[in-house]
């Protein structure tokens, strides 16, 4: 079939999606492939749920497009409300782009504007991690840490500074965790000691790490050190729950799980399930009232505050509420964890599987005992996954964890998936890790 789209995969020819249902993908051919891991982590409600188009198609007929420096609208105004019933405490304000990159720009202008409205000119500077991904775009691309991505497109942006994220499996610093003392979160403050805190705006963060590290829970103790240190020293923290947020977890923000509030959090992926683009920021009363009195946030988007989106929006937490799929994503989630864990034990090339509620990881490896990576040149990764979807099952790639090497895979299905169906994706992963990898010398 001739074509006249430029694809994102550029290395081969993609089947033709036709319909989606409950956890699952149709093609035209009538093939079905069960969505374990949501599209790229988006679908947490499952496909072709008619509340959604019910929504969306309402708000169509009643308007489309409200221009938000000339009015705000009463789908949007409850979608706020909705989103600060449900945020960590003090989190109450939101502004609504449509993608996950843009709510990560949106964080890093608002978080700048923010030190300038507070009397901190000279604090523009933004502290993020490697091996994280905030977007695609070039303020959110600075602040990423996947090399990759970043390579081609690095004299194009103002960097971020960077620091090693957590992530105790192949530890920067060498230490174990029963006697690290949190090293990768002191990091943040030897970072801030040695710039000079007074040119620093923001740490940013995935509050769980996604796909860059295969799904990787930060340690206890993290998160709370990592607020003490920014507050100790005026620098704001984003945390990125953008991959993380609106039940991913099991819990509505990730935050909940280290009972720490950011001062900004973004949003987007799950926030309609996939129905429309919609990505928010939320961010503290506090800091919103001192805007208004210092005159305002210097930014915007023509399809920001989109009546349509926030639609969708709206629609989803409704039915994340009614059939109560946030404590679902916890309980399951669980149990998928358990099923994933008991299928791979086994295997001489899964180092660890890891995770929380709907949100899990896979990482392979080359030999158990040293935690050798497979090569990269070997596209491990890319094996296993092309073997998943001959065979009907999309979940999603993670590579480069470690280094230029490293293999991973992220399983992280609609909140309503079945514990069948849960065990027909542990059955399937242990099949590709056997079939696939079985002539790989360790």
């Amino acid at each position: 079939m001739s074509s006249h789209v430029f694809y994102r995969d550029l290395s081969r020819t993609l089947p033709s999606a036709k319909l989606g249902e409950g956890a699952y993908i149709v093609d035209e051919g009538g093939r079905r492939y069960l969505d374990a891991s949501g599209g790229a982590v988006v679908v947490n409600l499952g496909h072709g749920r008619k509340e959604l188009a019910e929504a969306i198609s309402e708000q169509l007929r009643r308007g489309y497009y409200f221009h938000p420096t000339m009015f705000t609208h009463e789908t949007v105004e409850s979608l706020a409300a909705k989103l600060a019933e449900h945020a960590p405490d003090g989190i109450s304000r939101f502004y609504f782009m449509t993608s996950g990159s843009e709510a990560v720009e949106t964080a890093i202008k608002l978080a700048r504007q923010i030190q300038i409205a507070r009397g901190e000119q000279s604090r523009y500077q933004l502290i993020s991690r490697w091996n994280s991904y905030h977007g695609l775009t070039l303020g959110a691309l600075a602040a990423s840490g996947r090399k990759n991505f970043r390579m081609p497109f690095q004299p194009l942006f103002a960097d971020a500074l960077h620091i090693q994220p957590p992530y105790c499996m192949r530890c920067a610093f060498g230490l174990e965790p029963s006697g690290c003392g949190l090293r990768c979160a002191k990091a943040l403050e030897d970072l801030i000691v040695k710039q000079g805190a007074q040119t620093l705006s923001a740490f940013i963060a995935e509050t769980v790490s996604g796909a860059s590290l295969a799904v990787y829970p930060p340690p206890p103790g993290y998160w709370k050190m990592i607020r003490e240190i920014c507050d100790r020293h005026g620098v704001l923290l984003i945390q990125d729950e953008v991959m993380c947020g609106m039940g991913r977890t099991g819990k509505w923000f990730a935050s909940e799980h280290y009972d720490v509030v950011p001062d900004l959090v973004t949003l987007g992926k799950g926030l309609t399930g996939g129905a429309l683009p919609l990505s928010a920021v939320g961010v503290k009363e506090s800091f919103y009232q001192l805007l208004v009195k210092q005159g305002g946030f210097a930014h915007g988007g023509t399809f920001s505050h989109h009546p349509v989106c926030a639609s969708a929006g709206l629609a989803a937490i409704k039915l994340l509420e009614r059939e109560k799929l946030v404590e679902r994503s916890n309980a399951m989630g669980e149990i998928l964890g358990k099923k994933l864990a008991e299928a791979l034990e086994e295997s001489p090339f899964v180092a660890e599987v890891r995770g929380l509620g709907m949100m899990w990881g896979v990482e392979l490896v080359a030999d158990q005992k040293t935690l050798a990576p497979f090569p990269r040149t070997e596209k491990v990764t890319e094996r296993l996954w092309q073997y998943l979807f001959d065979r009907g099952l999309i979940v999603y790639k993670s590579a480069a964890m470690a280094g230029e090497d490293g293999d991973g895979l992220v399983v992280a299905p609609p909140f309503i998936i079945s514990e069948p169906e849960m065990d027909t994706v542990a059955q399937l992963l242990r099949e590709a890790v056997d079939q696939v990898l079985r002539d790989s010398n360790p």
